[in-house]
């Protein structure tokens, strides 16, 4: 247990002396930070009337039904997310495999087909059977696919229509719009080199100038935006510095002002983090925020920076798995953004995602647990790259590397025998 502290350390009454300060000036900010934090405050105080030794426990068996009903059935309010629909599949799926929870064949067959239904003719998934392609879905639907693993789901992937594609949203300066027409962010970079590099896509001209584009988006702050010259935001940073990861080339960043952005998102009252400055805490960004401190520690080790823990990330990972399992799980099934707010699968999939990196140090080799409560609470661990369990990764790599590359129109001469520059660590531990 790596010498776990005394639980609700970061509840302590020495830690709530640490609670926001406004200087005086009251703002709006300032006010919704200081209700959250005293919602938060109340919902630890009932959880400690509750139980006097208080360990947190993760509701592993009201998640899984939560999750799995939702694979065949979902309300009305799910309208809404009707272009989402490979999105809702990844989230319960990845969700499902965080929790070890298998998943039937039948089910898998049928989200295989669904997913089938969504792939554009032209190449590329869209949001749902009929619609448009788009990168967003694209990313999640090879994700699920993926997760289930097998060869039927590998068959669904037409890898030369996905190839297209992605030409066809490629920018001369090097980024990729989300869909033909459509807006240009970080997103659309790391889901475009995602799908290629788990799928063997990868052409010598498909990314040429991505990385400066990518680069170009990192602002004073360390983080990254959206598009060059806006704030930096906890999703778009993450992308970013994952598709740079995929790319080898994460070492061209300023990873110090990069580490110094993302350690400062860590909120020091709550435990969890914040996507933004001035934000509040949510629980999605348990994963878009912790999930970058893999990546930095491997990137650090890399440029030289020998000095780093060989047991922990550079964050409180047990501060992160008070937040989550305190306040982000609904009684009945389901993770969420804060006390007070709503269920949903996205934030199920990313608290979950989170919870896993802040249990989970180091790679398959040399391999480092922090659980915080009962051995129950442990989840498998993810690949941080990815998003999906590191053998699921693996596995998807060993299947489409056998196969060429698709031969690229673009490039006469290219004779298909190109491989991928996947990541070279399921984790970022520094090797000895």
């Amino acid at each position: 247990m790596d010498g776990i502290p005394t639980p609700l350390r970061c509840f302590s009454e020495q830690h709530s002396a640490e609670m926001f300060v406004d200087d005086g000036v009251e703002t709006v900010t300032s006010r919704e930070q200081k209700n959250v934090e005293r919602i938060i405050e109340e919902t630890i105080d009932v959880y400690k009337q509750m139980h006097s030794l208080p360990q947190p426990t993760l509701l592993r068996e009201q998640h899984y039904q939560y999750l799995k009903k939702g694979l065949r059935h979902l309300s009305d309010a799910y309208e809404c997310l009707d272009a989402s629909r490979p999105w809702l599949c990844f989230w319960i799926l990845h969700g499902l495999e965080i929790l070890e929870e298998p998943i039937p064949p039948a089910v898998a067959s049928d989200v295989c087909q669904f997913l089938g239904r969504c792939q554009s003719p032209t190449g590329g998934f869209a949001g749902g059977p009929g619609q448009h392609a788009h990168l967003a879905p694209t990313y999640a639907a090879v994700n699920a696919l993926c997760i289930i693993g097998t060869e039927e789901a590998y068959g669904v992937i037409d890898r030369e229509k996905l190839l297209d594609f992605l030409w066809s949203l490629k920018q001369p300066d090097g980024s990729f719009t989300m869909h033909i027409g459509g807006e240009v962010d970080v997103r659309s970079a790391y889901c475009a080199v995602s799908v290629a590099s788990l799928t063997n896509i990868i052409t010598p001209k498909l990314f040429e100038d991505t990385t400066n584009w990518i680069l170009s988006c990192q602002n004073w702050e360390g983080g990254l935006s959206g598009v060059p010259g806006l704030e930096a935001h906890g999703g778009y940073t993450f992308c970013g510095t994952a598709a740079l990861v995929i790319l080898g080339n994460e070492h061209m960043l300023d990873l110090k002002a990069l580490l110094r952005w993302v350690v400062s998102r860590q909120m020091r009252f709550e435990g969890g983090f914040q996507g933004r400055c001035n934000k509040l805490v949510d629980g999605c960004y348990s994963f878009w925020q912790a999930g970058l401190l893999p990546l930095l520690h491997r990137a650090l080790f890399k440029d030289g920076e020998l000095e780093l823990s060989r047991q922990r990330w550079m964050f409180d990972q047990q501060a992160l798995q008070e937040y989550i399992l305190l306040c982000c799980q609904n009684p009945t099934g389901g993770l969420l953004d804060k006390p007070g707010k709503s269920r949903d699968f996205y934030h199920t999939c990313y608290c979950l995602s989170g919870l896993s990196i802040a249990q989970h140090f180091g790679n398959m080799e040399h391999h480092q647990e922090i659980i915080l409560g009962k051995e129950e609470n442990r989840l498998a661990p993810i690949h941080p790259v990815y998003n999906i369990c590191p053998e699921k990764v693996a596995q998807a790599l060993q299947h489409f590397l056998r196969l060429p590359v698709p031969t690229d129109l673009r490039q006469p001469g290219v004779s298909g025998d190109t491989k991928s520059s996947e990541p070279d660590s399921a984790y970022a531990e520094p090797q000895s």
